[in-house]
């Protein structure tokens, strides 16, 4: 495993475009959208995880500075996000076989799968110190959290930042030298060893594992109740609009195996539920002490545009698409038809609009 990680990161600009490759040549594989054909999604499915994996261990390439997040676990071992994805590339073949086999009750596989998703994302939002989910859970939220300037003048923070600053300048040779003798020291006085007359190839191994080695740097995870206390109600309203972000999934899918795809109760509760969490997420400064204001980093703000956009899928979902959108459509092909080239692009843009509009994980938006 270590020889194929090694090649993906000699090789990581091949992989990443024959991966993106692969996977937009699998729209083109034969009855693509067939209700009874498995075997297009599943090679789709397998080269998702293949491509998802690669992704992965190029994100995880070794650096000078090395990084342990909230959670408790480096970046070696089989992440939330990483599993999210897997997840992800796995939904579709599993809709299409239990659609094959049981018919009308695949929506219970569905329910399974979207309940595994929630689970996992509720428990990266709270290993991550209920910092907001980017892309479902699939991008960490790494960046420096805006809400705790004050992190910024404690001492032990500055002397944090000490270390990171040599290590960020490549390395460089007096941040090496210091994080050695520092390293040199610690191991001096806790070795029992460290004053034998044996022990000087141990010491001189040790210095040099403590150059070449990145200092790991573990952050304390934010507990919930540190939260509220911290942040008052605009706390308590930010956790409830991202639960119901990460739970409005299976509650949508909940509502349709009770009352079907083609009714609009399902739709409208769906579509609730993302404007009450979208509107409390998007609204608490208006809520609360105006002192324990939610600052949102840059990357949590292109996050909440990017939902928003997310709603242009319910214009894709029954009954909507099935009562105004695909006539719509048809009849936008229809007027440019005798146009030789456009029409028959749009042609195939509304044959596509519609196979993928006939299977749920291609519009669940989650």
């Amino acid at each position: 495993m270590e020889a194929y990680k090694q090649w993906v990161w000699r090789n990581r600009e091949y992989v990443h475009s024959m991966g993106s490759l692969a996977n937009g040549l699998t729209w083109l594989l034969p009855e693509k959208f067939s209700a009874s054909e498995i075997g297009p999604e599943a090679v789709t499915a397998f080269l998702g995880i293949f491509t998802t994996i690669n992704e992965h261990i190029i994100e995880t390439l070794p650096t000078a500075s090395a990084h342990v997040g909230p959670s408790g676990t480096d970046s070696s071992s089989l992440s939330y996000p990483l599993l999210i994805s897997i997840l992800k590339d796995l939904e579709t073949v599993v809709e299409v076989a239990a659609e094959h086999f049981y018919g009308d009750k695949k929506w219970n596989f569905i329910i399974l799968t979207e309940a595994m998703k929630a689970m996992i994302r509720l428990a990266l939002f709270r290993n991550t110190g209920y910092k907001m989910l980017l892309h479902g859970g699939e991008t960490p939220n790494d960046d420096k959290d805006p809400n705790q300037p004050e992190l910024q003048n404690r001492p032990g923070h500055l002397d944090r930042n000490h270390r990171l600053g040599n290590q960020q300048n490549h390395w460089n040779l007096e941040g090496r030298a210091m994080s050695a003798l520092s390293s040199f020291g610690q191991n001096a006085r806790t070795s029992p060893t460290a004053l034998s007359p044996t022990s000087g190839w141990s010491r001189r191994i040790q210095h040099q594992q403590a150059v070449i080695e990145p200092v790991m740097i573990k952050e304390k995870r934010r507990t919930l109740s540190e939260l509220v206390s911290e942040k008052g109600v605009k706390g308590a309203l930010f956790v409830m609009g991202e639960v119901l972000f990460i739970t409005r999934p299976l509650i949508y899918v909940l509502f349709i195996r009770r009352y079907g795809a083609r009714s609009w109760i399902p739709w409208a509760i769906s579509l609730s539920v993302d404007a009450l969490g979208m509107g409390i997420v998007s609204n608490l400064k208006l809520w609360g002490e105006q002192s324990k204001q939610i600052n949102f980093s840059q990357p949590e703000r292109d996050e909440l545009r990017r939902r928003k956009l997310l709603w242009a899928l319910y214009l894709m979902r029954d009954p909507f698409f099935t009562k105004y959108t695909r006539s719509k459509l048809e009849s936008s092909q229809k007027k440019v038809e005798p146009v030789p080239l456009i029409g028959f692009l749009t042609e195939k843009i509304v044959e596509l609009l519609v196979g993928a509009q006939s299977r749920y994980t291609y519009i669940s938006g989650s």
